[in-house]
């Protein structure tokens, strides 16, 4: 196969929090999106991440963080409930980890 094949544009993909809690909170499960491949340069920096910088996670993650048009949905004005965007970081690093 040549490498050639394996490059494409990235594309979002459907990401589903639907865990009991979620589910018991809110009746339904919350649904984001994602792109199902990031720039090197990107992939790198999570790469590098540790425990020791969770919070830059988040912060990177938060830019991964999409609704269905690929816009961002944490823009600064707009937050998420605590519990719910740790769910979602995970979901992401889940994702990118693939």
């Amino acid at each position: 196969m040549k490498i050639s094949e394996l490059a494409h544009k990235p594309k979002l993909i459907n990401i589903v929090v639907d865990d009991q809690e979620v589910q018991e909170l809110y009746n339904d499960a919350i649904e984001f999106w994602c792109y199902d491949r990031q720039p090197l340069n990107k992939f790198v920096k999570f790469a590098n991440m540790s425990e020791d910088t969770y919070p830059e996670l988040i912060d990177f993650c938060q830019d991964l963080i999409l609704d269905e048009d690929g816009n961002k949905v944490l823009d600064g004005e707009k937050v998420l409930p605590t519990k719910i965007l740790l769910k979602c970081v995970n979901k992401v690093v889940e994702q990118l980890g693939k």
